[in-house]
């Protein structure tokens, strides 16, 4: 028989593939009608993608709070501040000096730590995603004329795995509930 938790995250991580699945593509079909079509459409369309990346970032708080809450957290900051960002960044509100990447770096190195830490997902998609945080860091200096193509392949690649992980594979439910039943043993007895 499932435990409560495994009844609620199996679907959740699916979830959480499809709707990361679902911001991918919102981000490719504003890039393409900002090419064809006046910007206040490519514009709706970010801001939607940023609406389900802010879902995104949410149900990974969850996933991988057990794991380590405080940097699960932190994570999450990162991202939703980096969401911000960006969407104040669509109707010129944000200061020119500040991209979302600054933040999106960062989310996606903890988000990599976490994953490799959690056992419950493989450890290449964690090693993978922190290659694409650095990636993203390194996309914001001066070696980004020279590297760019790469870090993109890299930051796709990493993010894509870890979608489609998500959708076909879900996560190892039995290491899931060993962590979060060992956080939920730990905070009774304190």
């Amino acid at each position: 028989m499932k435990s409560r938790s495994e009844a609620l995250l199996t679907p959740r991580a699916r979830i959480t593939g499809v709707i990361y699945l679902t911001y991918f593509l919102s981000a490719i079909l504003a890039a393409v009608i900002k090419v064809h079509e006046p910007i206040i459409y490519s514009n709706i369309v970010n801001l939607v993608g940023n609406m389900f990346y802010i879902i995104v970032t949410l149900l990974f708080y969850y996933m991988f709070k057990p794991v380590n809450k405080l940097v699960s957290f932190v994570a999450a900051l990162f991202s939703l501040v980096g969401c911000a960002v960006g969407t104040l960044d669509l109707f010129d509100l944000a200061p020119s000096s500040i991209s979302p990447l600054l933040f999106f770096g960062p989310y996606c190195v903890l988000l990599g730590y976490l994953i490799f830490q959690s056992t419950f997902l493989p450890r290449f998609l964690g090693v993978f995603m922190m290659f694409a945080g650095l990636g993203w860091l390194v996309f914001l200096s001066p070696l980004e004329k020279y590297l760019s193509l790469y870090i993109e392949i890299i930051g796709i690649s990493a993010e894509g795995s870890l979608m489609l992980w998500l959708i076909v594979m879900g996560v190892n439910m039995q290491r899931w509930d060993k962590l979060a039943g060992s956080i939920l043993n730990k905070n009774k007895e304190e």
